[in-house]
């Protein structure tokens, strides 16, 4: 197979209308020719840092999504499926992702569970991160998100490390906030990547200290606008991320949309093409090509280099979207699940009142941060209820491995008048979480959940609405149109009943990650992540 046209060297950060012949998959020859083309070819695009499973979609369905935008290769940590099955959940991610030709590149997820104040569904020990190193030889361990094990030199951490080290492995870092001392010993402790910076200053810091800073822009997460200077300041410390992508989003763009917006904002665009290519493919050692003689031919064609639309992506030289239209054939598989809960009635999610003010989860929207308020209760027979006028709303967190009472406590800023929404998208451990305006309409959309056994839902009196998640309790088994067309449906029902975040389901999947500052709440209760224990409803 022969493909013409201008042909964009990363390397050496040339564009020269060319000839690219490929044999068995592979680059035999790129050669410059006198001719005058409209369309560019570029390498195929690579997300440095995503979780699969956060798209609510298996991996052969991902990359059927994906390939449209020219993305064909992904660093993915399959974290959130491990929480919930262990070792047979990356199993499943690995053998399905087998059945297409897209490269995902599957870590070792490093934090399963994330802490020891939830409850998940799986442990993993050091001996099981070598055994799964081994068996699969997989690239890199994920993310360390327990920094504070690291920087306290908790034994059971520094072993996990040690072992993904003595491999030669690559370790993938977690560190929001983590600043001074602490994040020099953090990176010495060979630490590499932060994909949760949020602010310039700490990606300048953790760059001096030797770390390679991933550029999120993803559903909840959104941190290029903070970052993107570094794609002019540090071009060769820079790769490109979604983390997590919902269905949605993932049908209008994946790593071209953070192209585009770099694009828009006048960024150098080799700067760019380096940070989604060169720079997570020399990072981790991955298979992918760069358009050189003897590479893979993972080449994405474009029309123009202002609007950077995508015509066709190949990848090993086999023709997988073309004009907006995925390929990839669609496998079949049997889903895998975790669930042990019955349901719940509206007394278990009641709140004695023991004072007058409480501690408030304080949502902030488009990041996985929250702030910590003090907020006066609203009581009503003698327990705290949900406070509507005030949007002081109770959240709930229920354990979906065992039965067992339901953790509760106070948001703000999910802005719902009416109703209750529910997810066991529940990072990290999955639980099911609600957040809603009375003790019947959260422990309704619990138990919506409970009977499909996984899923997001949305509950208004006699309205009830669901997206079953089958697989895990966090995918789905359809295809990404019938799942984004669900998704965007209970979305939009989310925001009629008063939500004013731009993903409230997004945004309510976080609210129960612990690792990430400052007030959440686990199935074990309301838990301080700057001081990283538990703390009070109550406030002082």
């Amino acid at each position: 197979m022969v493909l013409k046209g201008n042909v964009i060297d990363v390397i050496n950060r040339k564009i020269f209308p060319g000839e690219i012949r490929i044999e068995n998959g592979k680059i035999v020859s790129v050669k410059e020719i006198d001719a005058t083309f409209n369309n560019y070819f570029i390498p195929g695009l690579v997300d440095a840092h995503v979780h699969v499973e956060s798209s609510m979609l298996v991996p052969s369905e991902f990359a059927a999504a994906a390939v449209v935008h020219g993305t064909t290769g992904t660093v993915s940590d399959p974290h959130e499926i491990a929480n919930v099955l262990g070792k047979k959940g990356i199993d499943f991610m690995i053998e399905n992702a087998k059945q297409v030709p897209f490269k995902f590149y599957f870590g070792v997820p490093s934090c399963v569970p994330a802490t020891d104040f939830e409850t998940s569904g799986a442990r993993l020990s050091s001996e099981d991160i070598r055994e799964i190193f081994l068996k699969h030889d997989l690239k890199y361990l994920s993310e360390m998100m327990n920094f504070p094990g690291v920087v306290y030199d908790v034994p059971d951490v520094l072993d996990k490390i040690e072992v993904a080290k003595s491999l030669g492995k690559k370790i993938d870092g977690h560190a929001p906030g983590l600043r001074g001392a602490d994040a020099q010993k953090y990176v010495a402790a060979g630490i590499s990547t932060d994909h949760e910076c949020f602010t310039l200053e700490e990606a300048l810091e953790k760059i001096n200290f030797g770390m390679k800073i991933l550029i999120r822009e993803g559903s909840a997460a959104k941190n290029f606008n903070a970052l993107n200077s570094l794609l002019n300041s540090h071009p060769d410390s820079c790769m490109l991320c979604s983390d997590d992508k919902h269905p949605d989003d993932l049908l209008k763009s994946h790593i071209n949309g953070i192209i585009k917006m770099g694009l828009d904002e006048g960024h150098d665009f080799f700067n760019l093409l380096r940070a989604a290519t060169l720079n997570p493919i020399s990072h981790y050692g991955l298979e992918n090509g760069l358009l050189r003689e003897g590479d893979p031919a993972d080449i994405v064609e474009i029309d123009n280099l202002n609007d950077f639309n995508i015509l066709r992506t190949y990848i090993n030289g086999k023709l997988c979207a073309e004009k907006g239209e995925s390929l990839l054939s669609k496998p079949t598989f049997i889903p895998i699940n975790a669930f042990n809960c019955t349901e719940k009635s509206p007394d278990e999610f009641a709140v004695t009142a023991q004072s007058g003010n409480i501690n408030v989860i304080a949502a902030v929207d488009g990041e996985l941060i929250t702030n910590r308020i003090s907020a006066e209760a609203k009581i009503y027979n003698g327990n705290i209820v949900s406070d509507v006028e005030n949007d002081i709303l109770k959240i709930a967190v229920v354990d979906r491995y065992n039965d067992g009472k339901p953790s509760i406590a106070f948001i703000r800023n999910f802005g719902l008048k009416s109703g209750a929404i529910a997810s066991s998208v529940a990072h990290d451990s999955h639980n099911i979480i609600a957040v809603g305006t009375s003790d019947l309409e959260i422990a309704n959309a619990v138990n919506v959940l409970v009977k499909h056994e996984g899923g997001i839902a949305v509950v208004d009196g006699e309205y009830e609405h669901v997206l079953p998640l089958p697989v895990a309790g966090i995918m789905a088994a359809d295809d990404i149109q019938t799942v984004a067309a669900k998704y965007i449906e209970i979305d939009n029902k989310a925001k009629e009943l008063g939500s004013t975040l731009k993903a409230p389901f997004m945004t309510l999947s976080f609210m129960a990650l612990l690792v990430i500052p400052e007030l959440k709440l686990s199935d074990k209760g309301l838990f301080d992540g700057k001081n990283f224990k538990f703390t009070e409803l109550t406030a002082s």
